[in-house]
């Protein structure tokens, strides 16, 4: 091989090189960056979770039965008494439409909302799910499944108010809150017995108890963490936990008379 021609070769090698070494740097550099900023996909990764159950100390309060004669349809779609959903308990008294989040952990990190859409439906001229919770940004889509006209009215102190329309068999209403907010009530102007709340939050470890008053915050990053639990009528209970990564923590909130409200 000519002088010349193994000069070129060694220049190209160690060109080469320099640029994978550089693309490597960059590489670690980005996902360094992505760590720093917290995005929610590498807080999954650390696995650490907590779960519990809400429940309610004593005697639990009554819902109302609701009178829906106002709109023939609303009446016809129950077979018995629609019932109001301040308080919905179950078996050994579990509380459901519990909010219970992170509210104090997270200082400086941000996530981005998930693209899967959260969905209300207006079902029997009731709002399901009672309480819903989304990201900011996120996706959110009303649907109406009666043979009626509804309207959705969220009333926010925090996110812009709107209301809206929508008709038998209407094309879902699309829409998201840009600010964190717990919670905005919602309301239909046509029905005003249609209450419920949609709560914004600006992370992800959040989650709304259902009929079995469980929860499960999953992926958390290893840290310190304040966890409340809201509820309408019932007021707010919190809790502090430490978690490490992979880690879970059970905690079990009770509401009673003498909630905070």
């Amino acid at each position: 091989m000519k002088r010349k021609d193994l000069s070129i070769l060694i220049a190209g090698a160690l060109t080469y090189t320099a640029v994978l070494l550089n693309s490597r740097h960059s590489t670690v550099r980005a996902s360094d960056e992505r760590r720093v900023s917290g995005t929610a996909s590498d807080d999954v990764s650390n696995g650490a979770a907590v779960t519990g159950k809400v429940t309610f100390t004593g005697q639990a309060p009554k819902n109302h039965a609701i009178n829906m004669a106002a709109d023939p349809v609303c009446s016809k779609s129950h077979p018995g008494a629609a019932m109001s959903e301040e308080v919905v308990t179950g078996p050994e008294n579990v509380v459901a439409n519990v909010l219970v989040y992170v509210s104090e952990g997270l200082p400086g990190r941000t996530f981005e909302a998930t693209k899967q859409p959260a969905i209300i439906q207006q079902k029997g001229c009731q709002y399901h799910p009672h309480v819903v919770a989304v990201e900011a940004g996120q996706k959110l889509l009303v649907e109406n499944g009666d043979p009626t006209t509804h309207n959705i009215h969220p009333v926010p102190s925090n996110n812009r108010e709107w209301n809206q329309s929508q008709t038998q068999g209407a094309a879902p209403l699309e829409t998201s809150f840009g600010r964190e907010e717990i919670a905005i009530p919602v309301k239909c102007n046509i029905h005003p017995w249609m209450k419920g709340y949609i709560a914004v939050f600006k992370h992800p470890f959040f989650a709304v108890t259902g009929s079995d008053g469980k929860f499960v915050l999953k992926g958390l990053p290893p840290g310190n963490y304040t966890i409340t639990a809201w509820h309408e009528q019932l007021g707010t209970t919190t809790q502090k936990v430490t978690i490490a990564a992979n880690e879970t923590k059970n905690l079990n909130f009770s509401f009673g008379a003498q909630s905070n409200h």
